[in-house]
C-alpha cells in the first residue's frame, strides 16, 4: 500500500499539472513542487504511524508528479528548438545516472549499517542541493495566457493518444524488466549478479543519448522511434529465450544476458527523447506542459500495468512466459507506431 500510493498519487496529479503549468509561471510552480518533495524527506523522519506515512507518501507522489512534468517542461522552455532533442537527451541522462546511483548509494549505506533516518537525511540534503540548482535556471518570461473553457484537452494532449497508446505498450514490458528481472535470472537457473543488467542498461542509455537527441534535432524524430522500437522488440524475445539458452551453455547466456541489458539501454534510451519531442511537437506552445504529462502519464501507466500483468503471468506460468507476452506487445507497439502514429504525427506536426 506504502509503496502503490506514490505511483497512484502521482499518476492522479499529472494531467492537472500539465495544466496548472501552461496557465501560470512554470519556474515558481516547479520550485514550489520541488520544495514539497524535498520536505516530504523531512516528513519520514517524523511519521510515527503507518497512517501518518501513507499520508507523507501520498503528498510526496503529488509532488514527484508535479515536479517531473515541471522540470521537463522547463527544459523544453530553456531550450532553442534546434537542440531541443539533444536537450532532453541529455536531461534525460541526468535522470538515468539519478535513478542508478540513488538505489545504489542508498543500499550501500544500509547494508553498512547506517539508519534509516540517516539514510534520510541524506535524501534531504540532495534535495536541498537540487532546490538550489532549480533556482538557478534562468526562464523565459512567459505572458499570461486567456483562460480557456475547462475541456479533456486542458489536461490531455489529444493529438497525442495514439503515440501515447504506443508508447504504453512499449512501456508494459519495460515495468516488467524492472521489477522482475532478478527472480528471472533466479528462476532460470542463471547465477549471476543481477545488479549488473541495470548498470549495463543505464551504460546503453548514456551511449544512446550522446548522438539520438541530435538526430532527432535534424527531424528524423520517426525515424529514431523506429529503429529503437525494431532493437527493442528483438531484445525482449531474445530476453524471452535466455531459458532455454541457459541449458546449452551457461556461460554465453550470462553474456548475452548483460548484452541484452545495453541493447535495451541503447534502444529505450534513443526512443525517450524522440517521443518526448514528438508529443511536444503536436502541441502549441501554451500546452507544453500538458504534452510532457500525457508523455510520462503513458509511460507511468504503461509501467503500472507491466508490474501487475508480470507478477500475474509468473504467478500461473512462468516469468519467461511473462517476457515472451511482453515481448509481442513491442512487436504490436512497432506495428501501430508505422501505420497509425508516423502518419498521424506528420500531418498533425506543428513544427
Amino acid at each position: 500500500m506504502v509503496l502503490s500510493c506514490y505511483t497512484v498519487a502521482a499518476l492522479c496529479i499529472r494531467p492537472f499539472s500539465g495544466y496548472l503549468l501552461d496557465t501560470f509561471a512554470r519556474k515558481p510552480l516547479y520550485l514550489f513542487a520541488y520544495f514539497i518533495f524535498m520536505l516530504m524527506f523531512a516528513g519520514y523522519l517524523i511519521a510515527g504511524s503507518l497512517t501518518l506515512f501513507i499520508i507523507v507518501r501520498i503528498i510526496h507522489g503529488v509532488s514527484f508528479g508535479m515536479v517531473t512534468v515541471g522540470g521537463n517542461t522547463v527544459v523544453i522552455d530553456i531550450m532553442p528548438s534546434s537542440r531541443r532533442g539533444e536537450g532532453l537527451g541529455y536531461y534525460g541522462l541526468t535522470n538515468n545516472i539519478a535513478m542508478s546511483i540513488g538505489p545504489m548509494f542508498g543500499l550501500f549505506l544500509h547494508d553498512a549499517g547506517i539508519t534509516f533516518d540517516t539514510i534520510f537525511c541524506y535524501s534531504l540534503g540532495s534535495c536541498i542541493l537540487g532546490l538550489l540548482a532549480a533556482n538557478l535556471v534562468k526562464t523565459p518570461y512567459k505572458p499570461p495566457v486567456k483562460r480557456e473553457p475547462i475541456s479533456l484537452d486542458r489536461f490531455i494532449l489529444l493529438k497525442g493518444l495514439p503515440a501515447g497508446f504506443s508508447l504504453l505498450l512499449l512501456s508494459i514490458p519495460y515495468g516488467m524488466t524492472t521489477n522482475y528481472v532478478a527472480m528471472y535470472a533466479r528462476q532460470i537457473g542463471l547465477n549471476t549478479q543481477t545488479g549488473f543488467f541495470f548498470t549495463f542498461m543505464a551504460i546503453g542509455m548514456a551511449i544512446s543519448r550522446i548522438f539520438s537527441g541530435k538526430i532527432v534535432d535534424r527531424g528524423k524524430i520517426t525515424q529514431v522511434i523506429t529503429a529503437g522500437l525494431y532493437l527493442v522488440v528483438f531484445s525482449f524475445f531474445l530476453l524471452a529465450s535466455c531459458v532455454y539458452l541457459v541449458h546449452w551453455n551457461d556461460n554465453a547466456c550470462m553474456i548475452i544476458f548483460f548484452g541484452i541489458a545495453l541493447l535495451l539501454g541503447i534502444g529505450f534510451g534513443i526512443m525517450f527523447p524522440a517521443f518526448n519531442t514528438l508529443f511536444v511537437n503536436l502541441a502549441p506552445n501554451n500546452q507544453r506542459g500538458t504534452a510532457t504529462s500525457t508523455y510520462l502519464t503513458s509511460w507511468d501507466v504503461g509501467i503500472g500495468i507491466g508490474m501487475l500483468t508480470g507478477g500475474y503471468i509468473a504467478e500461473i506460468s512462468t516469468f519467461d512466459k511473462a517476457y515472451l507476452f511482453g515481448a509481442c506487445l513491442t512487436v504490436v507497439s512497432a506495428i501501430y507506431f508505422n501505420l497509425k502514429v508516423t502518419p498521424h504525427y506528420h500531418k498533425n506536426k506543428l513544427r
